[in-house]
């Protein structure tokens, strides 16, 4: 769904929840014919209504800045039929995602300037959401030569990655964190450490049962390890993709501590899920980094709410049936999230474990905050990207209903409370539940 706004909206009556200002109160939001906010808060309705403005009243939502997914897998281009920029901006919209950095896995690389701007012109084109890129930090991310940082970046690069790959070269990691330090640009990097991350799932007591190679916890803490005192040394902004092991916060915390300027995220599977969902090889749990421990996954919760964590990603990575339906060992990693990130995350408020404002900012503000992105806030002057939330609509997820078009959830059956029930980007409603 795609309405104009030609004179404005209104939208009245709502609890207003904005973590750029540190607000959470009842009121109004005002948006512009130019489709910027002109005034969100309590005191919002004292300016009138717009002549001719839409007004719709939404008592019992909540009204946050447009979600930030910093962590999106799109098959376009190279393997449209598993996902493309269009049909990810869809899912990204029903899930109150109004904005989503997409990685240079794709078919060729998003490793020049021409592939890059490919992107963002048919986002530009079929997208009803706001999509960025992240472009390879090597060519064809083999982690031998670096891409040219400063040209991808001026093309619209918002970050540099090797995407799904790990990256072993120490020497070619120190030389690119000085170089996009000129440009103040990020490195994001995932951690899998390659000889010792071979294995399909979380070692331990589960997979020996299961008869499964396990990945152990260094796989990803020895990595991290060596990404922090690299970053620590170059002075570059430094971002670790998906943590899952509480060392791993505990690593981020000491790497702060001694000044590094790094940030962190989690997959909302690791924050949901643990090994023991993947049951009898259910080849959908299988994840980079893999499920870990109930402890663990309560570890990143905790790390989550106390701010060690910086943000939540739903780390989409659509697969279709060639790749998933195959004997666990066998089967690819990934899972799609992008419409069911919110849900899940809903559960943690829920339940009393991360408060909504900390939740919201994680999804939001915090990851516009990390990537430079003109994003994550609700305060006057700027873009009206904006969630409306029902925090206790009930629902089921169906793989009939996902907007994706691959149906690789770990969440099917799932029974949720709360979901977006309306999306706006740029003052225009792009998603309307029903």
């Amino acid at each position: 769904m795609s309405t104009t706004m030609s004179n404005g909206t209104v939208l009245r009556n709502l609890r207003i929840i904005d973590p750029s200002r540190n607000l959470d109160e009842t009121g109004t939001i005002i948006i512009g014919a130019d489709g910027r906010i002109l005034a969100a808060g309590k005191n919002a309705q004292n300016q009138g209504t717009p002549d001719g403005a839409t007004v719709r009243d939404c008592q019992g939502l909540v009204a946050t800045p447009g979600l930030v997914d910093a962590r999106v897998y799109v098959g376009e281009p190279g393997a449209e039929h598993r996902e493309t920029i269009s049909s990810a901006s869809r899912a990204a919209a029903a899930g109150g995602v109004t904005s989503f950095i997409m990685m240079p896995d794709t078919d060729p690389v998003l490793d020049d300037i021409a592939l890059v701007e490919f992107v963002q012109k048919t986002a530009r084109d079929k997208a009803i959401v706001n999509v960025h890129t992240a472009a390879a930090l090597t060519k064809g991310l083999a982690g031998k030569e670096m891409t040219e940082f400063g040209l991808l970046q001026q093309a619209g690069a918002v970050a540099f990655t090797n995407g799904r790959h790990g990256l072993s070269d120490s020497l070619l990691l120190r030389r690119a964190m000085t170089y996009a330090r000129e440009f103040d640009a990020v490195i994001s990097l995932e951690l899998r450490e390659k000889y010792l991350g071979n294995g399909v799932m979380n070692e331990g007591l589960f997979a020996s049962w299961l008869g499964l190679s396990g990945v152990p916890k260094e796989a990803e803490i020895i990595p991290l390890e060596r990404d922090l005192r690299i970053a620590g040394l170059t002075r570059a902004k430094y971002h670790a993709a998906k943590i899952s092991v509480a060392e791993s916060a505990e690593a981020m915390r000491v790497a702060r501590a001694r000044g590094a300027n790094v940030t962190c995220g989690v997959s909302i599977n690791h924050l949901s899920l643990n090994e023991n969902d993947i049951g009898e090889y259910r080849s959908f749990f299988k994840l980079s980094p893999p499920l870990r421990s109930e402890d663990d996954r309560i570890a990143m919760v905790e790390a989550l709410a106390d701010g060690s964590i910086d943000i939540i990603v739903s780390s989409h990575d659509p697969q279709d049936v060639d790749t998933k339906r195959l004997p666990f060992a066998d089967a690819a990693d990934g899972a799609i999230g992008l419409e069911t990130m919110l849900s899940a995350a809903l559960r943690l408020h829920h339940d009393g474990r991360v408060p909504l404002m900390r939740l919201i900012s994680a999804m939001s503000t915090r990851p516009a905050e990390i990537f430079g992105l003109d994003a994550g806030t609700l305060r006057p002057g700027a873009k009206a990207d904006i969630t409306l939330i029902d925090l206790d609509e009930p629902w089921i997820v169906a793989k009939d209903m996902l907007l994706s078009r691959s149906k690789n959830t770990p969440f099917e059956d799932a029974r949720f409370s709360g979901r977006a029930v309306a999306t706006y980007v740029g003052g225009k409603c792009v998603y309307k539940l029903g």
